[in-house]
């Protein structure tokens, strides 16, 4: 094959789905090309049709899915209409998926050696032995702990980093010449992130392999693509090199996406968050004239009237926009003065006090496990526990936000939920507005659930799909006496209109909104009894960037305004640094590290704390990824490690003291406590 040639190249490209209401277009006018060794980011908000183009390519539209235009060539060849039977050949043997959700796409009733062997067998003709041992060589390529236990366990026995690493292990097996990567790390851990990316981006580097990245992250994004296309409602509105969309992006809704991103190198109330308005329309109700338009600020009469062509505008930088020659230097100046209003503060912040809204001490959460029989002692069982959160303890003054960050089965959740009453605790005590509320949610008095409210990670678990929102916000009112009776209407509107929602939504039903939109009648709900605090889990986690930036300036302003104290519970480092006062880092159940933000986001940090950071995905290309990993997998809360419970994957582990002695508090001043054998001094240089 013609080495200057692309891997594939897809012109035109239009896909069509068949629903009650007709034929609908999803995917329209879709073209790019992607060369041996190349890696090209898609990126766009939820219902772009990202996926859409991925699927395309290998024939998995679903039975209501087709390819109405356009031609797909894959090393010169048509892919388009072409036989199941050809196309199977090439799944999994020249062109290999990488998927979201790695459990969907693993198959739960055989060992992952089977499913690895199964590809091999059927492609290369190799025999059972030679593919299991095929196999466990690929696991070791992709860095996989325990790679022959791994062999015999199912998936359900491995963690979610464990699982995208089998998948890509599966993936790269017969040295595809085309991988296709949709959403591969989303739901894993920014540790277990990094960990993918490197191996990915080393893979690549080796087999020389081209490659589709699919994501919303447009932090890996940077850090990985050679080229990206931004997608909007089904179409190509801007491609170029990676260089070009983040340091000289030209079309409006790419600036838009920019603007919506939080720095982790930004410290709260420095940089402003500008969410695009509206949302991504459906595929079946299109706007006429560009497509953009009804949320573009900078649109014009014309917009609305003619459909833009994708032009190259600059050397290998198309985009689809109406501008024309000296009207792009209107747009630099646009985004020259976007970025230097990135550095203004958001909002005037009230002065925080010194009243503490919530003190926890020394809180436990365990969750009892089936009783284990001791050895030849016929009745003589042990209880065991799951010590979710282990002698937790931290304040939370008036009007201040405390980020609690660190990877899954932390513990970061189960506190939260025993703040809220949701969880029992096991010991220790929490004092709430000088009330001590250690009990369950039914046994706390109704001042205390009043004051106290939650918005959870997951909106549709909490809004009944049966009545209205505003019905669901005006019970919460008469429940706790917020407003007599006959202004609860008027307080609903009034409440809907503060998270930016107008009085037309009291009658939607929840499968009426997005999911922006649901989060929003979750924050009202949560503001309805006017609370001293309010507990956000993961709130921002499942949102588009435009979503997560406008929900995040909403808190922010409910925040100043009204003096709430909030605790944020998030994986997203730079979520936690634009909005949080303190931050306290959790580790297998415990704090390992506390204090103001700025401090935490600046060395000497915990060990962990320093992973954690390194393992951001910033949104430059030109950012040089920090080069602290970690290994291996957080150990059972069940029975956790003696003496530093991280000793079994602190890459700085000093020796026998870090896996005998339980670490001390190391107190750096202005209210900043690590937890590490470390000093201070060895903490600012944790190589020596």
């Amino acid at each position: 094959m013609d080495q200057s040639a692309p891997i594939l190249s897809v012109k035109n490209l239009a896909v069509s789905y068949k629903t009650r209401k007709g034929d609908v277009e999803a995917v329209r006018d879709v073209s790019f090309d992607i060369f041996q060794g190349e890696n090209l980011g898609l990126v766009g908000e939820s219902g772009c049709g990202k996926s859409t183009v991925a699927f395309s390519m290998v024939n998995f539209l679903g039975p209501n899915g087709r390819v109405t235009h356009g031609d797909i060539l894959f090393k010169g060849q048509q892919l388009r209409g072409r036989s199941e039977e050809d196309l199977r050949k090439l799944r999994g043997a020249d062109i290999s998926m990488v998927y979201q959700e790695p459990m969907s796409a693993l198959n739960p009733s055989m060992p992952i050696q089977d499913q690895m062997a199964e590809s091999l067998i059927a492609h290369r003709g190799y025999n059972k032995k030679d593919a299991f041992a095929e196999s466990l060589e690929a696991l070791k390529k992709v860095y996989m702990p325990d790679a022959e236990g791994v062999l015999h366990r199912y998936s359900h026995q491995l963690s979610g980093g464990q699982q995208q690493r089998v998948l890509i292990a599966m993936a790269m097996l017969n040295n595809p010449a085309l991988l296709i990567m949709d959403e591969p790390t989303t739901a894993l851990d920014v540790t277990v992130e990094a960990a993918v990316l490197d191996l990915i981006a080393e893979l690549q580097q080796k087999y020389n392999t081209a490659a589709l990245y699919i994501s919303h992250n447009l932090g890996v994004v940077a850090r990985v693509s050679h080229k990206v296309a931004v997608m909007y409602a089904g179409e190509i509105v801007e491609l170029a090199t990676t260089d070009e969309i983040f340091h000289n992006p030209m079309h409006p809704y790419t600036m838009g996406l920019m603007r919506c991103l939080p720095d982790v190198d930004a410290p709260k109330g420095t940089r402003t968050l500008h969410p695009i308005p509206g949302r991504v329309p459906s595929p079946a109700n299109l706007p006429s004239g560009c497509i953009f338009s009804p949320r573009c600020e900078q649109a014009n009469n014309n917009c609305s009237i003619a459909h833009p062509a994708l032009l190259e505008i600059a050397p290998g930088h198309l985009v689809r926009c109406l501008r024309r020659g000296s009207d792009w230097e209107g747009v630099k100046q646009i985004w020259a003065k976007a970025e230097a209003l990135k550095n203004q503060p958001a909002l005037e912040r009230s002065e925080p006090t010194h009243e503490t809204v919530l003190a926890v001490k020394e809180a436990k959460v365990y969750y009892p496990v089936p009783y284990k029989t001791v050895a030849g002692l016929v009745g003589m069982e042990k209880r065991q526990y799951v010590r979710a959160s282990d002698n937790v303890s931290f304040n939370v003054g008036r009007g201040r936000t405390l980020g609690i960050v660190g990877e899954s089965g932390c513990g970061k959740s189960t506190i939260a939920k025993a703040i809220v009453g949701l969880e029992p605790i096991y010991d220790g005590q929490l004092e709430f507005l000088n009330v001590d509320i250690s009990k369950q949610l039914n046994k706390r008095g109704i001042d205390s659930i009043r004051e106290l409210q939650m918005v959870f990670q997951d909106p549709n678990g909490v809004l009944n799909p049966s009545y209205s929102v505003g019905d669901q916000i005006a019970f919460s009112l008469r429940r706790f006496h917020t407003v007599p009776p006959d202004q609860v209407r008027a307080e609903v509107e009034r409440l809907l209109r503060a998270v930016k929602l107008d009085e037309s939504y009291y009658n939607r039903l929840p499968r009426q909104l997005s999911g922006g939109e649901k989060q929003r009648v979750g924050i009202a709900r949560a503001i309805s009894t006017n609370p001293a605090m309010i507990v956000c889990d993961e709130p921002v986690s499942a949102l588009d960037v435009s979503v997560q930036a406008a929900v995040l300036n909403l808190l922010l302003e409910i925040q100043n305004t009204r003096n709430t104290t909030i605790i944020l519970i998030s994986h997203d480092l730079s979520s936690v640094r634009f909005f949080s006062d303190d931050v306290a880092v959790m580790y297998l159940g415990r704090i390992v590290e506390i204090g103001p933000c700025e401090t935490i986001y600046h060395a000497p940090n915990h060990p962990y704390t320093t992973a954690l950071l390194a393992a951001v995905p910033r949104p430059d290309p030109d950012a040089a990824p920090m080069k602290v990993r970690l290994g291996g997998r957080v150990p059972s809360a069940i029975n956790p490690p003696s003496g530093c419970r991280f000793n079994t994957r602190c890459p700085f582990k000093i020796g026998a003291i870090c896996e005998q002695e339980e670490p001390p508090q190391r107190d750096l001043g202005a209210g900043h406590l690590i937890y590490c054998h470390l000093t201070p001094e060895a903490l600012k240089n944790p190589t020596v």
